[in-house]
């Protein structure tokens, strides 16, 4: 990877762009719109946002705002926990393509999973959920589908289907590396997105981490995103402050050293958010 317009190909030949710049907790308004803009204008083209984040007609102005062709840029939303199901899947995509100010989407994933400790019935929400966008994808209103927070036991069911998740988008940072996720998605041909690459303030503060940093002359943000795109994980960075989303993109003039991956991936677990998909509440 050289540079934020460098591609990993999903498995249906789909081109992604190898990071994202991520919208979650960007306030709808003035300063979501102004974000996505200046990110465009800084070279991203890839916007990752979703429904529930409330902000995507603002993203949407962003893009439109930016003055690249929508052809240029990969989209990405996710359908909310409570409009699963097929019907309302389809509805909900509706009205993200409505709220965004597009009629196609690059890429569509199902939020969270329905799991056991809400849901009897959880497997069959899913699988209903996931025909919606088996659909979606099938009539070109969508160019990839996938899921977000599924865990290898949650896609079980998804890869008995005719179409299985081209893309998995889970919390993935130093201190929290889901390895099992991440090695049935690499065995299943699942590209995983990394959301939360820098973790919290924690992670930002690690000896061991801004130790390393300081090795590389980077900041301990760009660390964690190099330490991704080494990993093969694609990070989904978030900043509204211009130069963080400049320094974010920064990541492409060097590399870790196999001592350094391997110094970081051994980190004890810490500094997640504790959102586990089969304990959430919402």
């Amino acid at each position: 990877m050289k540079s934020l317009t460098d591609t990993f190909q999903l498995r249906n030949k789909v081109e992604i762009p190898c990071i994202g710049y991520g919208t979650w907790k960007t306030p709808d308004g003035e300063t979501a719109s102004a974000s996505v803009r200046t990110a465009i204008e800084l070279g991203y083209r890839h916007i990752d946002t979703a429904a529930a984040y409330g902000n995507e007609t603002s993203v949407g102005e962003g893009i439109r705002e930016s003055g690249i062709s929508r052809e240029q840029l990969f989209v990405t939303s996710k359908v909310w926990n409570t409009e699963r199901g097929y019907e309302k899947t389809l509805h909900a995509f509706e009205k993200t393509c409505q709220d965004l100010g597009t009629d196609y989407l690059d890429l569509y994933l199902i939020h969270w999973p329905a799991s056991v400790n809400q849901f009897e019935n959880w497997e069959e929400i899913n699988i209903s959920t996931w025909k919606a966008m088996m659909e979606l994808y099938k009539e070109g209103r969508v160019k990839a589908i996938g899921v977000s927070n599924f865990m290898p036991h949650h896609l079980k069911a998804l890869m008995e289907t005719d179409i299985i998740p081209m893309i998995d988008q889970i919390e993935f940072h130093p201190g929290w590396m889901q390895k099992e996720t991440v090695k049935y998605c690499k065995e299943n041909t699942i590209q995983v997105e990394a959301w939360s690459p820098l973790g919290n303030g924690r992670v930002l503060n690690h000896p061991n981490l801004q130790q390393i940093a300081q090795k590389y002359g980077k900041t301990v943000a760009q660390i964690c995103i190099r330490w991704c795109l080494q990993h093969q994980v694609l990070p989904l960075s978030k900043s509204v402050t211009p130069s963080r989303i400049k320094e974010n993109s920064e990541v492409f003039d060097f590399s870790l050293l196999p001592e350094d991956m391997e110094q970081i991936d051994k980190m004890e677990n810490f500094g997640n958010s504790g959102s586990h998909p089969d304990k959430i509440d919402f």
